[in-house]
């Protein structure tokens, strides 16, 4: 088959699964590149044949009234390969974390296989790394916010979901503020019955407390300590959630518009927006190229691993 179709075909399959996949974000879609658990592998979000940034292009489209904002999926639950939007490299391309030169599986902590819920980030969002937060004295991680969505479908890596915000938890990662906001695919059957965290307690009991011991404990196999959280552990609702999710979105827009203090620590931005910001790179395509196979995961990747 000539090259030319072959990219027509792949670049039409992308976007037909990008649709499949729950995509809310017409004319998007996503390509990738190099093999999938490997540290050659890429997912970028394409938009008419130029590559877009999963955190600096798509819209946030936060909806206060409504209580509704787009996420990108990054991890779906029970998996346990850590991908997440690259903030350093062009592109902001979704790919997996690399420790020590290999990449980054977690561990089943009993009795969760791999992570719990859906994970991913809110894009036009950014935890700012000069901000100490007031009344915490603890600097955001110089990522996008993260979202735990606890929806019943088991989304795609790249998904773009619409999501209702429901709450939110305030890890202590590393010394840096990493705030996990809850919130429920706006399609599942009982997004209309959950608006705030007691809607949890009546709807999914025990997901609150299971959800915040992974959180604390996924680490443990590792051999590091359990992680730690600000405000003793404690949900906050979802009209606080909103409004920080307001502010990291204030933050974002701070960044791009360069009014925070240039750093190499700041991410890279691909976005043709805004070409005076920071760390600025000129958009740019990529070339479909034939899916390759996986690569090989972790023999011991089914192992169970156990927190005193």
């Amino acid at each position: 088959m000539p090259n030319r179709a072959v990219s027509r075909l792949l670049l039409t399959s992308n976007h037909l699964n990008a649709q499949r996949s729950g995509s809310s974000q017409s004319g998007f879609h996503s390509v990738s590149e190099g093999s999938k658990y490997s540290s050659t592998f890429k997912k970028y979000l394409v938009k008419d044949g130029n590559v877009k940034s999963y955190f600096h292009d798509l819209p946030l489209e936060l909806d206060v009234e409504k209580g509704t904002a787009n996420m990108v999926v990054e991890i779906p639950r029970w998996s346990n390969a850590k991908f997440e939007i690259s903030t350093k490299v062009p592109g902001n391309p979704i790919m997996q974390d690399v420790k020590k030169g290999q990449v980054r599986f977690i561990k089943n902590l009993f009795p969760f296989h791999g992570y719990c819920h859906n994970y991913g980030a809110f894009p036009q969002t950014w935890e700012d790394i000069t901000n100490d937060n007031g009344e915490l004295q603890i600097f955001g991680d110089n990522d996008p916010l993260d979202v735990i969505e606890i929806g019943s479908k088991v989304h795609e890596v790249g998904d773009i979901v619409k999501v209702k915000i429901i709450g939110s938890l305030a890890l202590i990662d590393d010394g840096e503020l990493d705030w996990k906001v809850l919130a429920i695919n706006t399609q599942d059957p009982l997004s209309k019955n959950v608006n705030d965290i007691p809607d949890i307690k009546k709807h999914y009991p025990g997901l609150l407390d299971s959800t915040r011991e992974w959180i604390r404990n996924y680490k443990i196999p590792d051999g590091k300590p359990p992680n730690q959280f600000a405000f003793d552990g404690q949900y906050k609702d979802r009209a606080f959630t909103l409004k920080l999710i307001e502010e990291n979105h204030h933050a974002w827009n701070n960044l791009i518009h360069e009014k925070i203090e240039k750093s190499d620590k700041l991410p890279i931005i691909t976005n043709t927006a805004h070409k005076t910001s920071p760390g600025y790179i000129e958009q740019f395509q990529i070339t479909p190229a034939l899916p390759e196979p996986p690569a090989s995961l972790p023999p011991d990747l089914s192992n169970w691993y156990y927190a005193k």
